[in-house]
């Protein structure tokens, strides 16, 4: 107990010029990092004339919502709605996220808190799988995908995001945190692994599984599935931008549109699970 007042009162020898100058510090760092965003929400709003000229500005002078425009009529001309794109990506970013962070947290739970036979091999392939960048499994996956038959379909994208191993490894390494005598003492009072699983183990990893949606939605979100899907009405919101920005010089101003539309979601996203990861971090730590 005096541990604790005293830590609790304790003042820390730090004199206000160094806080100043901390705070001046990481202002400039938090500046210099929103260069990119700045420049790319400016870019989207400037005219044709401003986005080439040389060197480039950071601001917007005359701000205009023409690139936007250019970009509806291009969607317009389009035999396939914009809608239609929209639901593929959200389908398949959404499915595809779920699906993930069930699999890795279900995968997870077994090889954390459960002792059997091969635990510690499985963990060593799915550490080791990590080493391989996706440019390496692309040819076994196309292989795989064609094999199943899943080629020019939702799933050929959907199916291989369950699978990342960077989900399994990082829930496999939070679930491994929790105290094993808050589960025996569960398993005490009469509770089945799944209710254990769901009810204890799952709200105690939370932001694992938080910090998971947002790696895995910003996967598929920015991801490209023309390797996959080749039937225009199965193509997501990246790939019809792609095909937009190949248009040359004269489909620059959309592009930048493009871009900045691109970043609204994941940004989004980013921002509000950010506050419930950092605030079950800081209420939701046990030890034994």
């Amino acid at each position: 107990m005096r541990i604790i007042k005293a830590y609790k009162f304790k003042r820390l020898n730090r004199s206000l010029g160094v806080d100043l100058l901390l705070f001046a510090v990481i202002g400039m760092v938090a500046c210099f990092m929103a260069l990119p965003l700045v420049f790319t929400i400016n870019n989207a709003f400037k005219p044709i004339d401003e986005i080439f000229q040389f060197p480039p500005k950071l601001f917007v002078r005359n701000p205009t919502f023409k690139n936007f425009i250019d970009l509806v009529h291009i969607f317009n001309d389009s035999w396939v709605p914009f809608s239609r794109y929209i639901f593929n990506t959200f389908f398949i970013t959404t499915t595809g996220t779920a699906g993930h962070v069930l699999l890795a947290s279900a995968a997870a739970y077994p090889l954390a808190k459960i002792k059997f036979p091969g635990r510690s091999v499985l963990f060593s392939i799915v550490v080791l799988s990590l080493m391989f960048t996706s440019h390496v499994t692309q040819v076994p996956n196309y292989m795989t995908i064609s094999w199943l038959g899943l080629i020019d379909t939702y799933w050929a994208i959907i199916l291989p995001a369950f699978g990342m191993t960077l989900g399994l490894y990082l829930m496999k390494q939070f679930m491994e945190q929790i105290p094993d005598a808050l589960i025996e003492a569960a398993k005490m009072d009469g509770a089945s692994e799944y209710r254990i699983f769901w009810q204890i183990v799952m709200p105690m990893v939370k932001p694992a599984w938080l910090t998971l949606i947002i790696f895995a939605l910003q996967n598929l979100w920015s991801g490209s599935a023309i390797k996959f899907i080749y039937s225009e009405q199965l193509k997501t919101i990246n790939d019809v931008f792609g095909q937009i920005a190949a248009g040359g010089i004269v489909r620059t101003g959309p592009v930048a549109a493009v871009t900045l539309l691109m970043m609204v979601v994941p940004i989004t996203v980013f921002i509000v699970t950010q506050s419930n990861i950092i605030q079950t971090m800081s209420t939701s730590g046990l030890k034994d």
